[in-house]
């Protein structure tokens, strides 16, 4: 019954990560669409997006029936816990890919973004996916330090971000109020992706050591 039980925790692990290569392939697939004004691929992030919702979804009714007929204590319990949350900040992660898409989908034939600007995206859109495949193999893994040194990659999303705000609040800006607006919103969904990403990282060094980071105190096995 014991090692059934484990089982079960590992399965409810590798659904865990499954669904974060699902949110970092979509955020993938939405910043190629916003890049190339590529409508086919936008829809294909679009339709896709209920896949994530339903992997949540799944993942929940089995942390819950774990949590109802099994009642872990200790690391058991952090394991279950973590992974309802985790869930939460990945099926978050696909609905900000879904943001990007239908912006590409929205402006379709036209670009989103201004010459000036797509440099910007091209590489917060590569940190966010390496993001989302360094969450997947932290959850696979368990590795804490993996989990830690993503937090540079995260400081890196922030510097542009911050950089790309200051472009456009320019008074030299050329493109005009909408394009403005699209890339402020757009700067944004993939800071957050970026934020959800270590979030789910931070989950896993909690099940392992007990510690949430950036938050006090230990908690005993």
């Amino acid at each position: 019954m014991r090692e059934a039980y484990h089982d079960q925790l590992g399965q409810l692990a590798d659904r865990l990560a499954d669904m974060c290569s699902m949110a970092g392939d979509a955020m993938e697939r939405a910043t190629a669409s916003l890049l190339q004004a590529d409508l086919a691929v936008a829809e294909q992030v679009i339709g896709d997006d209920a896949k994530i919702d339903d992997a949540r979804a799944s993942i929940e009714e089995q942390a819950y029936a774990l949590l109802a007929l099994q009642a872990p204590v200790a690391t058991d319990l952090r394991i279950v816990l973590a992974v309802i949350h985790a869930a939460e900040s990945v099926e978050r992660m696909g609905d900000l890919a879904l943001h990007v898409a239908k912006a590409a989908r929205r402006r379709h034939p036209n670009r989103v973004l201004a010459d000036t600007v797509e440099p910007y995206f091209a590489e917060m859109g590569r940190i966010a996916v390496n993001l989302a495949r360094e969450a997947t193999e932290v959850i696979r893994t368990q590795d804490v330090e993996r989990a830690r040194s993503m937090e540079d990659a995260d400081d890196a999303m922030d510097d542009l971000h911050r950089h790309l705000f200051t472009v456009i609040m320019d008074k030299e800006w050329p493109h005009g109020v909408p394009s403005a607006v699209d890339t402020t919103l757009l700067g944004r969904f993939y800071e957050r992706f970026a934020d959800h990403a270590v979030s789910v990282a931070k989950r896993t060094v909690f099940v392992v050591t007990g510690r949430m980071p950036g938050y006090g105190g230990d908690i005993d096995d």
